[in-house]
């Protein structure tokens, strides 16, 4: 019987980026996110016998990505073994299909890793509360955490494998227009770009410091319902992860001139009475958020800058029925 879940990208508002553990996947510091409401990734797991098997978008994964699915299923085959269940020493065939870009700065690893924990917790017979859950996904990609909740979550960092997990907040009503301006996997990974600024940016516990002082900023702001204030906070969290990450040895920088004039433009809606606020992920695309009945004036204004979509707070990872 294979079992079937599926999990949608977020978009963080403040961003993760550090680990102060790297086995963990324990960040330096908190994040929140928007859980989006297309872009889904859906991950069959189905136990077998002999080898992990592990097929995206219909290719079979090479050895890099099939290591990484292994390593992440050895973690679920540990708790089913910790759990007394017969399941813990059989192997899973995976297979997922992104309705997105892969590894293009659009959280496709955050949309993976939920759906795959929550689809392989189920084939192996685990029951997880959405908080264990979520702890267990972080294992595979700390943003896969977030991925579990639906519309918003807050990311506590916290300093063990027990503390570190997402839950819910309340946040203001708002909409994201991402703007691909290309769909190509990044040259450097999400985990090489942290590592790189957390050795080589001389600016990195700045960083660290002014992150934990934007989150309890952007929880503040949620509970004001100030919607003003929490795109004000995106916008320049945005910014100052991508100054630190341009400060590494050798600098590495993810957003390209077309990013830029995205961001522009979105400074220029703002001086003409259109409330929006521009931030990226590591990658080249942006992603803009306003309030819901501008969604579509924001979206015409940058439709000559890539592919345009428009997104509503989603729904966090969950199972699906089986054909």
């Amino acid at each position: 019987m294979a079992s079937i879940a599926r999990a949608h990208p977020n978009i963080a508002l403040v961003k993760y980026w550090g680990k102060a553990d790297d086995d963990l996947i324990i960040p330096v510091a908190g994040s929140m996110s928007m859980t989006l409401d297309k872009f889904a990734t859906t991950t069959t797991v189905e136990l077998t016998t002999g080898l992990d098997s592990f097929e995206l978008n219909g290719t079979l994964a090479d050895a890099k990505a099939t290591q990484r699915t292994t390593v992440f299923l050895d973690l679920v085959r540990r708790l089913a073994a910790d759990a007394g269940l017969e399941t813990a020493t059989a192997s899973a065939n995976v297979t997922s299909v992104n309705e997105g870009p892969t590894a293009a700065g659009m959280a496709s690893s955050a949309s993976g890793f939920a759906a795959l924990a929550v689809a392989a917790a189920d084939a192996y017979g685990l029951k997880l509360s959405t908080k264990d859950l979520s702890r267990l996904a972080r294992r595979g990609s700390g943003s896969a955490s977030r991925s579990l909740i639906d519309r918003f979550a807050v990311w506590h960092a916290g300093t063990s494998d027990e503390t570190s997990f997402a839950e819910a907040i309340d946040a203001p009503e708002m909409a994201m227009v991402s703007v691909t301006v290309d769909a190509k996997a990044k040259k450097v990974s999400s985990r090489e770009g942290m590592v790189a600024t957390r050795d080589t940016s001389p600016y990195y516990q700045a960083w660290i410091d002014v992150t934990h002082k934007t989150l309890d900023e952007m929880i503040a702001a949620c509970a004001d319902d100030d919607f003003a204030r929490v795109g004000q906070i995106t916008e320049t969290h945005a910014h100052r992860m991508h100054a630190v990450i341009q400060a590494t040895e050798p600098p590495i920088r993810y957003l390209a001139p077309v990013s830029w004039q995205v961001f522009d433009e979105v400074a220029a809606m703002r001086d003409d009475g259109l409330e929006a606020y521009a931030t990226a992920d590591a990658g080249p695309n942006v992603v803009i958020i306003c309030r819901p009945d501008d969604a579509t004036a924001v979206a015409k204004r940058v439709a000559g800058f890539g592919a345009i979509e428009t997104f509503a707070p989603g729904p966090g990872a969950h199972l699906l029925d089986a054909a």
